[in-house]
């Protein structure tokens, strides 16, 4: 059933937005704006705005909205814009949802309802619901690391046949049961991890939404056309290139806390500041990351 995607209804390289804020903790839209458009700039097709990288479950209704109409007026029509819009909460996700349609955002991504741990006929009620609601593209979610259940490949199979439910990130790494979904539905699969691109690509994937891409967004844009064109053996050397930022950027703090000091070396934030639960890298931390760094093309933009 899976039809050839030449131009994904997503984008192909879609960057999860880190939510830049000021030192008093406020949101700093105009910090948000030139991300936005410096990430469009350099290759990415796509933005995911408000999401988990954002620090969305930290914000306010308000600040969501306002984050979303920022990243709208700075990027335009030149990206997709998919909007950060999960709950565990079905009827706040339905408010999120529509605040976002409201803010012209072209799709939603919606996180598996976390924590509560419902059942897998619970977890198709409620994307269905939210579905039914908007009239947007939705992405699912499937990050069981960090919502507590997965969803299972009979539940994608019948979420991907509902009109509005067209793609999925995911961040299970199962790609043996994605194959299976990839064969029997229309979903357009998106890896939700940096460091499996390719692989995942390889089996059928249209892209990657990401948090590396932040901090080096040319070479993504260049692995992922060189897999979308079958250039294996370029991709495969873009992705041991990339490599040593992906580990410096997703394996010793959030994504999130490590994305956003890593571009504030580069100078392309004025600040680092993250909410709690979140707190900034100890000395340690950044003494890890420096080293991953060290001889990458990003280590060459941030400095001594």
């Amino acid at each position: 059933m899976t039809a050839h995607h030449d131009k994904p209804l997503f984008g192909t390289l879609l960057t999860a937005m880190v939510t830049p804020f000021r030192a008093d903790g406020s949101v700093d839209l105009d910090s948000t704006a030139a991300l936005a458009q410096r990430l469009v700039d350099q290759g990415c097709d796509g933005l995911v705005v408000g999401g988990t990288t954002g620090e969305y479950s930290t914000m306010t209704d308000d600040e969501h909205e306002a984050v979303f109409r920022a990243v709208r007026e700075a990027v335009g029509d030149r990206a997709a814009l998919v909007a950060g819009a999960g709950s565990n909460d079905t009827a706040h996700t339905m408010h999120l949802s529509e605040q976002a349609q409201k803010a012209g955002m072209d799709g939603l991504l919606i996180v598996t309802p976390y924590y509560n741990k419902p059942t897998q006929a619970g977890v198709v009620a409620h994307f269905e619901k939210v579905a039914d609601s908007v009239e947007l593209p939705i992405m699912l979610y499937d990050i069981p690391g960090r919502t507590g259940i997965p969803l299972s490949a009979d539940t994608l199979i019948r979420l991907g046949e509902h009109p509005r439910i067209v793609a999925v990130k995911d961040a299970k790494a199962d790609l043996t049961e994605a194959t299976r979904v990839m064969a029997e539905s229309d979903l357009l699969f998106y890896s939700g991890d940096d460091g499996l691109t390719v692989p995942w690509m390889a089996i059928g994937a249209v892209g990657l939404v990401g948090v590396t891409s932040h901090v080096d967004t040319p070479r993504f844009r260049r692995m992922i056309d060189a897999m979308r064109s079958d250039d294996l053996a370029t991709a495969r050397g873009l992705a041991y290139e990339l490599e040593p930022v992906v580990r410096a950027t997703m394996t010793h703090v959030p994504g999130a806390v490590a994305a956003k000091q890593i571009l504030h070396w580069q100078g392309m934030l004025p600040g680092h500041t993250v909410r709690l639960p979140y707190v900034e890298a100890t000395q340690d931390e950044l003494a890890v990351m420096r080293a991953d760094l060290e001889g990458s093309v990003v280590q060459d933009t941030i400095g001594a």
